[in-house]
């Protein structure tokens, strides 16, 4: 979903019909602040990529102040940020790019290349998330399922898993039941590919 936040109706309304020309969902939002009370919603409902294309200058809540919040909250990878500047801005924008914002477009912009990195944007939001929810599932586990799991990886077999750990047959076969299961895997295989 691409957030399209400006605080210009006239500015909204082309981005959106942009947007919506080479398919991509989007929601205009009249400003920062706007766009903060959705934000909470959209962090639950979760598996979908987001992208924004934030105004530097906006009354209130500016483009600037909005990345830092996101970046205070760790969201610049969830929620990649491409910014819209005038001339004057491009300074801070560079900042902003330094400082993790996913790019920055000087007005006027090339429809197709802005569009371009909007979808590229998405495209890394899902895999931030993805990647997210893969540390997440390895959080889950045990350090002894840890040990196990690096086994696995390495192509052991249960014996010799048990042997290396000093443990039983069975109970690496409850551990890799417990892995398996926490990682939403059903066969080394597919561990393996989730973890490459």
């Amino acid at each position: 979903m691409l957030h399209i936040i400006d605080d210009e109706e006239v500015i909204r309304d082309s981005l959106l019909w942009l947007a919506k020309s080479r398919g991509i969902p989007a929601i205009p939002h009249e400003n920062g602040k706007a766009f903060l009370a959705m934000l909470d919603t959209m962090q639950r409902t979760g598996a979908q990529g987001h992208a924004l294309l934030l105004d530097v200058r906006m009354p209130d809540l500016s483009g600037i102040a909005l990345f830092d919040l996101l970046a205070t909250r760790g969201l610049t990878q969830t929620f990649p940020v491409i910014f819209l500047t005038g001339h004057g801005d491009v300074p801070m924008a560079v900042d902003a790019l330094k400082r993790g914002a996913f790019d920055f477009f000087e007005k006027p912009f090339n429809d197709n290349k802005l569009m371009d990195r909007v979808q590229e944007a998405l495209i890394a939001s899902e895999e931030a998330i993805a990647s997210a929810a893969i540390h997440t599932r390895l959080a889950a586990l045990s350090s002894r399922e840890r040990e196990v799991l690096d086994l696995i990886l390495e192509g052991k077999m249960n014996k010799v898993i048990a042997d290396k750990l000093g443990i039983s047959m069975r109970t690496v076969e409850v551990h890799r039941a417990h892995i398996f299961d926490k990682m939403n895997v059903k066969t080394a295989v597919e561990l393996a590919r989730l973890l490459k």
